[in-house]
């Protein structure tokens, strides 16, 4: 279904979650400035809250997240949160309105239930929602029977379970050992509680994995009735992760295998009736974001592919990213010093980036591309990519038609990151190391 062009698949690149990329942020961005974005934010805005917390660390994991086997650690970091819904929440203009909200980390579910409600009431007592919708992300290694209630008391329809795989002889490769009765009882909660979109995360290229692991997990993902699937490539960078250093790398698969993972896995979805969201997700024809994919209005954010329209995505928690037209600003990663900000009553302001016209332009045709595969290309821009797009031209996997239109092509879709880093010019001068292609 593919042609394997390993050549083109060598340079990691950025997963675009944003434009700029996280690895361009910088300190210099001001609390006065993140305070302004906040406070001339109009219209539909959505929140993220990050939870950096876990009951167990999985060796595998690339999140910015903690062991919660500290109770005074848990108890000060929320108090924190709470001290910066507060002040986010006074710093909106009238007129705003919050339309989604979501949880994520770490696990949201590694605090307790009443803590984690009363933390949703802050959210409603701080912040101008308006019937949003409410997503969380799961480790069904923490879920007792007691989150049921809590899930109907927020309204909460969307929810994201942490599988991986279901393969015993890999969980135990990866530090996440589940067993599949615990991923069953999940949903079974979960659809007991009103969940009506619920996602499984897995993963590919990991230690000791076969075809066939990959097949049988998602084979038992469709049976479950997940009505989204994101199906990733586990990356292996011990160097920046060194949790990592657990997993044998001697075992992972080489990168035809990963290649060969990915596009049975495509197909394989595609098969049960899933329609392609981008590369590697999935979603029912009738989930919101397969139907975004279908319209024409799929984005991308800092939670990947969305149906979310809000231009402003505002970021709560240590590390939380926070997203505006002109800026990307990140809270402080450091929890310790996150705390101590603010307890002075100041933002707690960490890394990030102006988005320049240049970088918005760029941005979009970035966007275009990954969403719809497809983007005008105004010539200026088109004249600084063009070098960096021939080697995608000649074999045909991506042409450009009249009008300055890129198009991918249908058997370029493993490729379209590695397209659309050809608009970005921080990858030209940048060492950083990104994930690889596939």
């Amino acid at each position: 279904m593919w042609p394997y062009h390993p050549d083109l698949l060598a340079t990691p690149v950025p997963r675009y979650t944003s434009f700029p990329t996280a690895a361009e942020f910088a300190l210099g961005i001001s609390a006065a400035r993140h305070q302004e974005a906040i406070g001339t934010a109009t219209g539909d805005i959505s929140l993220y809250v990050h939870i950096p917390f876990c009951e167990k660390i999985c060796w595998y994991c690339g999140c910015n997240t903690a062991a919660a086997n500290r109770s005074a650690r848990l108890s000060s970091y929320l108090e924190a949160l709470h001290h910066e819904i507060q002040s986010v929440g006074q710093l909106l203009p009238a007129g705003t309105r919050v339309r989604r909200i979501a949880f994520g980390g770490g696990s949201p579910n590694a605090i307790s239930p009443i803590d984690f409600v009363r933390l949703f009431d802050a959210l409603v007592l701080n912040f101008p929602l308006h019937e949003p919708l409410v997503s969380i992300e799961l480790d069904p290694r923490a879920l007792g029977r007691e989150w049921s209630t809590v899930f109907g008391a927020i309204g909460a329809t969307h929810a994201s379970l942490g599988v991986q795989t279901f393969a015993p002889h890999l969980q135990e490769a990866i530090g996440r050992v589940q067993p599949q009765s615990m991923i069953a009882d999940a949903v079974e909660l979960l659809r007991g509680a009103g969940i009506t979109s619920m996602n499984f995360d897995l993963m590919y290229g990991l230690p000791g994995q076969t075809m066939e692991d990959v097949a049988d997990s998602l084979d038992l993902t469709a049976s479950y009735g997940a009505n989204r699937v994101a199906l990733f490539g586990y990356a292996h960078v011990p160097h920046l992760l060194p949790r990592q250093r657990r997993i044998d790398d001697t075992a992972l698969p080489g990168p035809e295998a990963r290649f060969a993972m990915a596009q049975g896995g495509h197909a394989q979805l595609v098969d049960a009736g899933y329609v392609a969201v981008g590369f590697d997700h999935f979603a029912l024809p009738g989930d919101p974001l397969a139907q975004a994919m279908e319209a024409g209005t799929l984005k991308r954010n800092f939670q990947g592919f969305t149906d979310d329209q809000a231009p402003v995505l505002i970021g709560l928690g240590a590390s939380a990213i926070s997203q505006f037209p002109d800026l990307l600003v990140q809270n402080e990663k450091n929890a310790g010093r996150y705390r101590m900000l603010l307890s002075q009553g100041l933002l707690p302001t960490g890394p990030g980036k102006e988005r320049s016209a240049d970088d918005r332009r760029r941005g979009a045709i970035i966007e275009e591309l990954l969403c719809r595969g497809r983007a005008r290309v105004a010539a200026d821009i088109m004249a600084t990519a063009l070098d960096r797009l021939k080697p995608y031209l000649e074999p045909g996997l991506a042409r450009i038609e009249s009008g300055n239109m890129l198009v991918i092509a249908h058997n370029g879709l493993p490729y379209a990151r590695s397209i659309a880093a050809a608009f970005d010019p921080y990858r030209q001068q940048s060492a950083r190391r990104f994930s690889s292609a596939i």
